[in-house]
C-alpha cells in the first residue's frame, strides 16, 4: 500500500536518548487531533527507524510527502504540532528545522553497504526487509549455489574480517567447511566493548535481519546446524530486536528445519555475555558459551578446527556477517572494486571525540583519514587544532596531525602502528594530554585483564603505574625506555590478543609525541594543562577586576581579595577543579 505520507523517526540508542520515543508519541497524538484524523489513517504511515548515523543532530525525523523527503534535526515533542499543520496539512516544510548542509555533507562522502538500509527500514518488522531485498541473497545461494559456490564467492569479494584481525572471511568458511565433523557451529561475535566504539550494536539495532541472513547463509556454507549471537547484556535494545528479528526468521521459515524446502536445518540461539571486554577474543568467548569463564586458550587449535564443544567453528563479527547478503546481491566484483588492492570493500566506524559531527559512518577501505575528520566529520569541535586519532579503541594507536593523509586501510595504519580494529575512532584536539590518554586506555585494558598470562596481569599493571607515576609528577629519568622495553615484551608474550595489542598507545603515543613524556618527567609540567598534579593556578594582576566571581566558586576557600583589588589563589590549598577559570569574565585566571 502506498502512503501519501511517511514519517520516519530515529529511534536507534542515540535516537532514544534524545526523546526518539516521546517524539513519537507527539506525532500519534497530534495526528489523532486533527479533524482530517480518517483520511491520516488512510494515507499515513509511521516508522520507528535504526540509527541515521549523524548522532550528534538527533531525533532526526524524515517527512516523506508524496515522495519529497524531507529530514528534521533536533526534533522536540512540541514541534511536532507545527510540522504537522505547516508540512502535511499546508505543504510547506519548516526551513529552519531542517537539517543543515553539513548534514548532507556527512551522508554524501560515505558509501554505504552494511548501513544501506540502517535508518531506512523499520528493524522490527521482516517485511520491511524482505521489501529492500532482503532474503534473496540466501534463497539465491540455496537454490542455485553449491556450498562451495557460495564460499568461492565471498573470497573473490576480497572481504576480511571486521572484528580487528581481518582475516580473510571465506577461506576462514573454507577451512571449516572441509572439516568432516557431525556437527558445526557458526558465531556471531558481537561483543564490543571498546570505548567510544557503538558500530556492531548499531548495526544490530538499525538492520538485525542482515545479520541473521549472514549467518544462514555462512551456515549453509560449512555444513553448520547450530549458532549463536554472542551479545553483552548492556545492549537491551539490541537483543531485544535481535530476538524478535529471530522470531520473525522463524515464522518466516528462515529458519528452523529444511529451511526453504532444502535438506538444511538451522536455527540461532542469542548468548548474553556480562561485558568481558576479553570476551572479544575468540577463545575466550567460546569458553563464556560452554559456561565457562571467559579466559582465552592457546592457539592452535584455531576454532575452525576445534572451536565451540571441541566442534568445527566459524566466528565472524556482526559488520562481516552483515556485508554477506549485499555481497551475494550485487556480486563479488561489485563489492571488490571499493577499497584497496589488499583492503576491499567499506568499513564502518564509530567517529567521536572532539569532532563536530559525530556518528556512525561507512567509508571505502582507503580513505584518506583527512577526508574523515574534515569532509564527513566536519572538522573539530571549536575550532580547535587537530592533535591525534585513536583508531582501533584501547588495542590500537594515537596517528598524529603529520600522518592526516595516511589512507584508513588495514595495512597503512599497521605501518605506522595502529591498527583498523573492529572501527573505533576517537579525535583528539590540542586540549589532549597524550600521556594522560594513554593511561586512559591502559586503565581499561588493565582492568579488563582475565589474570591468566603473567605478561598482561601483570605486564599492564606494571605499565599503568610507571604512567601514573609520569602523569603525577614523579616521572623518572629512564622511564620512557622502561615503557617501550616492557611494551615490546608484553606484546611478544602475551597469550591473546588484549595483552598483544594493549601496549600499542604506549608505543604510538611515545614515537609521535615523545616530547609530551619528557616535558612530564624532565620539567614536571603537562603542555596540555591536563594532568592535575602538575597545574598551577594563577591568577594575571593586569586583567583582574576584583569582581569576586572566582572568589564565589571556588569550593576550597583557596581565593582571597577585596572587591575590586586583585585576587590571589593560595596554591596549597587549591583543589585545581577548574570552577575559577570557567566563573571569570576577564580571562584572568591561567594554568600554570
Amino acid at each position: 500500500m502506498k502512503h501519501d505520507l511517511i514519517i520516519k523517526i530515529c529511534m536507534g540508542t542515540g535516537g532514544i536518548a534524545s526523546g526518539g520515543l516521546d517524539v513519537m508519541h507527539a506525532f500519534r497524538n497530534q495526528l489523532g487531533k486533527k479533524s482530517i484524523k480518517a483520511d491520516i489513517k488512510k494515507h499515513c504511515s509511521m516508522h520507528k527507524v535504526g540509527c541515521r548515523g549523524l548522532c550528534a543532530k538527533d531525533v532526526l525525523v524524515d517527512i516523506i510527502l508524496n515522495n519529497v523527503k524531507t529530514t528534521y534535526q533536533f526534533i522536540k515533542p512540541y514541534m511536532v504540532e507545527r510540522i504537522i499543520e505547516e508540512h502535511f496539512i499546508n505543504g510547506n516544510p519548516v526551513l529552519e528545522w531542517v537539517v543543515s548542509e553539513d548534514y548532507h555533507q556527512f551522508h554524501d562522502n560515505q558509501i554505504k553497504v552494511v548501513l544501506s538500509d540502517c535508518g531506512i527500514i523499520d528493524p522490527e518488522e521482516i517485511e520491511a526487509y524482505i521489501n529492500a531485498g532482503g532474503y534473496d541473497a540466501l534463497r539465491q545461494v540455496m537454490l542455485t549455489m553449491s556450498p562451495g559456490e557460495t564460499i568461492e564467492t565471498i573470497k573473490k569479494s576480497g572481504l576480511r574480517g571486521r572484528g580487528g584481525a581481518g582475516f580473510p572471511t571465506g577461506l576462514k568458511w573454507e577451512f571449516c567447511s572441509k572439516e568432516t565433523s557431525a556437527q558445526k557451529y557458526i558465531i556471531c561475535n558481537a561483543d564490543e566493548g571498546d570505548p567510544g566504539a557503538f558500530m556492531d550494536r548499531s548495526v544490530i539495532e538499525g538492520n538485525p535481519h542482515a545479520v541473521i541472513e549472514g549467518m544462514i547463509i555462512g551456515a549453509y556454507s560449512i555444513g553448520a546446524d547450530n549458532g549463536y549471537v554472542y551479545i553483552r547484556a548492556e545492549y537491551p535494545l539490541a537483543v531485544e530486536r535481535l530476538r524478535k528479528a529471530l522470531q520473525q526468521a522463524r515464522k518466516h521459515k528462515f529458519l528452523g528445519k529444511k529451511i526453504l524446502g532444502k535438506e538444511f536445518n538451522f536455527d540461532i540461539k542469542v548468548k548474553l555475555g556480562a561485558g568481558a571486554f576479553v570476551c572479544g577474543e575468540e577463545t575466550a568467548l567460546i569458553a563464556s558459551i560452554e559456561g565457562y569463564r571467559g579466559m582465552p586458550k592457546a592457539k592452535p587449535p584455531f576454532p575452525v578446527y576445534k572451536g565451540l564443544w571441541s566442534k568445527p567453528t566459524v566466528i565472524n563479527n556482526v559488520e562481516t556477517l552483515a556485508n554477506i547478503p549485499y555481497i551475494l546481491r550485487n556480486g563479488a566484483e561489485w563489492y571488490a572494486s571499493f577499497g584497496t588492492e589488499k583492503s576491499k570493500g567499506t568499513k564502518v566506524f564509530a567517529l567521536t571525540g572532539k569532532i563536530r559531527n559525530s556518528g556512525l559512518i561507512e567509508v571505502p577501505m582507503g580513505i584518506p583519514l583527512r577526508e574523515i575528520i574534515y569532509d564527513i566529520g566536519g572538522g573539530i569541535e571549536n575550532d580547535m587544532a587537530f592533535k591525534a586519532v585513536q583508531t582501533g579503541g584501547p588495542s590500537g594507536g594515537c596517528i598524529p596531525a603529520k600522518l592526516l593523509d595516511i589512507k584508513v586501510d588495514y595495512e597503512s595504519l599497521a605501518s605506522v602502528g595502529s591498527i583498523v580494529g573492529s572501527g573505533g575512532m576517537v579525535v583528539l584536539d590540542e586540549n589532549d594530554c597524550m600521556v594522560n590518554i594513554t593511561k586512559f586506555f591502559l586503565q581499561f585494558t588493565q582492568s579488563e585483564s582475565c589474570g591468566k598470562c603473567t605478561p598482561c596481569r601483570i605486564g599492564t599493571k606494571r605499565l599503568l603505574e610507571i604512567l601514573e607515576r609520569i602523569s603525577s609528577g614523579n616521572g623518572r629519568d629512564g622511564d620512557i625506555k622502561l615503557l617501550e622495553d616492557l611494551s615490546h615484551d608484553i606484546k611478544a608474550t602475551s597469550l591473546c590478543g588484549l595483552g598483544q595489542t594493549a601496549p600499542n598507545p604506549i608505543l604510538s603515543t611515545i614515537k609521535y609525541f615523545r616530547d609530551e613524556y619528557e616535558a612530564h618527567i624532565k620539567e614536571k609540567k603537562c603542555p596540555a594543562g591536563v594532568c592535575k598534579d602538575l597545574l598551577s593556578y594563577i591568577i594575571l594582576d593586569q586583567f583582574c577586576k576584583g569582581c569576586g566571581a572566582c572568589k564565589r566558586v571556588c569550593p576550597a576557600g583557596a581565593i582571597s581579595g577585596e572587591r575590586k583589588a586583585v585576587h590571589k589563589i593560595d596554591t596549597q590549598t587549591c583543589v585545581k577543579c577548574g570552577a575559577c577559570i570557567e566563573s571569570c569574565k576577564f580571562k584572568a585566571i591561567r594554568k600554570g
